[in-house]
């Protein structure tokens, strides 16, 4: 089990203190634990009431409470999703962690439905307050479906 990054700060969260290499760390692994038990609860759990979200595609959300929104579609119908960790770069001076990651899952391409898909990106995640408060992500536009590369077109 992870440690509770809020036993670790004196007077944690909402102080505007900010969080050390370890507990950007820790959260992240907790993170990356969450998404892959596909619990938006613990997901929205590490995120600001503020936070802003933009995907890949271009569109966003903004608020908590918007995010759980437009997101418990995707967790309800997407349960075979596994992102990989590629690497995590945390930049503790500016609260902000490069996060490069693939997906897998069962495609939902058009032609390519429910085969094995590898979509590769990135994530730059920044913190205020001792939460996420900016998730942007960006995607490779040529993905792997079945082992092929695929160009994912507009």
């Amino acid at each position: 089990m992870i440690a509770n990054v809020h036993e670790s700060r004196k007077n944690y969260g909402g102080c505007g203190m900010n969080l050390t290499k370890a507990d950007i760390e820790n959260i992240m692994i907790r993170w990356s634990e969450a998404w892959n038990r596909h619990d938006l609860d613990e997901v929205m759990d590490l995120f600001h009431e503020e936070a802003l979200f933009e995907n890949w595609t271009g569109g966003s959300a903004r608020g908590k409470e918007t995010l759980r929104r437009a997101w418990t579609p995707w967790f309800e119908n997407h349960g075979g999703f596994q992102f990989v960790t590629e690497q995590f770069i945390i930049v503790e001076d500016e609260q902000k962690v490069i996060w490069q990651w693939h997906l897998a899952w069962p495609s939902m391409e058009k032609g390519c439905a429910g085969k094995p898909e590898r979509r590769r990106g990135v994530d730059i995640i920044r913190f205020q307050d001792g939460k996420v408060v900016e998730k942007i992500t960006y995607s490779k536009t040529t993905i792997e479906i079945d082992g092929r590369p695929v160009n994912l077109s507009p």
